[in-house]
């Protein structure tokens, strides 16, 4: 059996069109009738032209995804400097009508096919053969060589808008049989691979760059179910920086996106997945493009030591790849803005940003109030925003996985210099910690001093079993040195009130940390059970009091 054409992971399974209702014609396998006079009720003549500057298939010679851009990038070149003009993608309506074209504006779309209704030849006609048939026409000018098909117009009407248009326009008699199709050479193998696929839902290519070029035929003549299909089989290729990035500039190189979107989509997770540590990759990440980048900072799972640490990313990026100010404001105004999560960001760098000059004034007044009022929010409503925004493109109230974890700080001035912290932890964060783990909280500041919260799977004092603890450290090393009374709290069932764990004093000096190993005196196994008091609806409430001792 043929594979259909259909693919599950699409969202929206449908039919071809509105030309084609039967569900059946779509998905059924006519390849015994491809070129077959038997069940053919038409000539289609293919009239191939030779390729500006002698250009080949974008496939020929390519290993690769990126050899494919490279070559179609050059090919384009050429068509510019033999013709002065990008080449013009003309409407088929207007082809069929014999009107004159307007230029289509769609970027690095190849020109439209043409197509024409002829009278019935004189003299030899196609042959009941399944070889094609084949002759020079030397006289035509820039036509190389004709190729007759004989052909089934239901079957190509059902699959595609542009032959269903074709058939219907222009056949004054039925005795008219003979129709031309005008190709670039370059264009030859991916248009039989296509005319073939739409008889027997199948293709006998089965590499990249040739794939690549017949999605491409198939946006031409409008062949949505062989975009889906060719699609499919590219998304279960392995791919690769090159080819995610190819594929994330399709949507605006055809006609029909919503094709091949699912590719598109793969693309996207593909790069997100494999940046997800932007640290890790940093040189790779800074010369990706725009694409690119917003694949990357579209995702949740984005390893950062904080969103403090993703806007940084954003100017660092921006600046290097537009170094005019003028086009950076508008870039990250229009695009990289709306993927930084600014409500997760620390207020002294919210602060920062509404005097960044890199971004337009009004557009970072909106995003750090829009920051604040968030933070401000009670709980509660902060876990509907993000509910809310989580089916929405930018999520910016969606929390990522970051590796510091965010902290909610309470200042005071007076009478004390004091902060309260509150950490919450999920209990899968909690289990991943075991048997040795630790995870760090954001940065928070008291007296003018960076502190940090951590918390820590360990052996308790006696080294008999692992416990949970927790432990306040200090970021600036130096010789500074601070008295600070501190305080470990969390909450407890069944009041679900915060109770003091553990006090102290301590004299910090820079880079020191102090705790307490096995916070709530029992065994891990006790703390993570199913009816351990510390976990409320699966999450630990953390909290720690500083005051600064004089």
């Amino acid at each position: 059996m043929k594979d259909s054409n259909s693919d599950l992971f699409d969202p929206v399974v449908a039919m071809e069109s509105d030309w084609s209702r039967a569900g059946s014609t779509s998905d059924a396998d006519f390849a015994f009738a491809f070129n077959d006079s038997n069940f053919s009720d038409r000539v289609l003549r293919i009239e191939i032209m030779a390729d500006p500057a002698d250009a080949g298939p974008d496939s020929d010679g390519c290993a690769t995804i990126a050899d494919w851009a490279r070559h179609r990038k050059r090919r384009r070149e050429d068509i510019r400097k033999d013709t002065g003009t990008e080449p013009a993608a003309v409407p088929d309506e207007q082809i069929l009508n014999g009107n004159q074209p307007d230029v289509d504006e769609r970027e690095n779309q190849d020109e439209e096919a043409v197509a024409m209704v002829e009278e019935p030849h004189s003299g030899d006609e196609a042959t009941n053969s399944h070889d094609s048939d084949w002759s020079m026409d030397c006289s035509a000018g820039a036509v190389v060589r004709v190729k007759t098909l004989h052909i089934s117009s239901p079957i190509l009407a059902a699959k595609s808008p542009f032959f269903y248009k074709l058939f219907s326009n222009g056949m004054r008699e039925s005795e008219q049989r003979h129709v031309s199709l005008r190709i670039n050479a370059s264009e030859e193998a991916a248009l039989m691979e296509l005319l073939n696929f739409m008889y027997s839902n199948t293709l006998t290519t089965t590499t990249a760059p040739a794939l690549l070029d017949v999605l491409m035929a198939a946006d031409k003549f409008e062949v949505a179910s062989c975009m889906r299909y060719c699609s499919r089989l590219l998304r279960n290729m392995p791919m690769t920086p090159d080819s995610a990035l190819l594929y994330l500039e399709l949507p605006s190189s055809v006609l029909m996106a919503d094709a091949v979107q699912p590719l598109t989509d793969a693309a996207k997770q593909y790069l997100a997945g494999r940046y997800k540590d932007i640290t890790k990759f940093q040189e790779e990440v800074m010369a990706l493009p725009l694409a690119g980048v917003e694949a990357i900072l579209s995702s949740d799972d984005l390893q950062v030591a904080s969103e403090d640490a993703v806007y940084d990313f954003v100017l660092k990026w921006s600046r290097q790849q537009y170094p005019k100010l003028e086009e950076r404001r508008e870039v990250l105004g229009a695009h990289l803005a709306r993927l930084i999560r600014f409500p997760y960001m620390t207020c002294r760098k919210l602060k920062k940003v509404l005097t960044c000059s890199d971004f337009d004034h009004d557009v970072a007044s909106k995003l750090v109030l829009e920051g604040l009022f968030f933070k401000a929010e009670a709980p509660h409503r902060q876990r509907a925003l993000a509910a809310e925004d989580s089916a929405s493109s930018n999520r910016r109230f969606v929390e990522r996985a970051y590796k510091y974890r965010p902290v909610k700080v309470v200042e005071f001035e007076l009478p004390r210099q004091q902060c309260v912290v509150y950490l919450d932890l999920k209990r899968e964060e909690c289990a991943n910690l075991f048997p040795s783990g630790r995870v760090y909280s954001q940065a928070f500041h008291l007296g003018g001093q960076g502190f940090f919260l951590s918390a820590h799977c360990n052996m308790d004092q006696q080294s008999s079993f692992h416990c949970f603890g927790l432990f306040l450290g200090m970021q600036e090393k130096g010789s500074v040195s601070f008295a600070v009374d501190y305080e470990f709290a969390a909450r407890s069932r069944p009041t679900e009130e915060f109770v003091s764990k553990y006090k102290g004093n301590y004299m910090f000096t820079g880079g020191k940390a102090v705790g307490y190993r096995n916070l709530f005196a029992i065994p891990w196994t006790s703390f993570m059970a199913e009816d351990s008091l510390y976990f409320i609806n699966g999450v630990l409430h953390l909290r720690a009091e500083l005051t600064i001792r004089h």
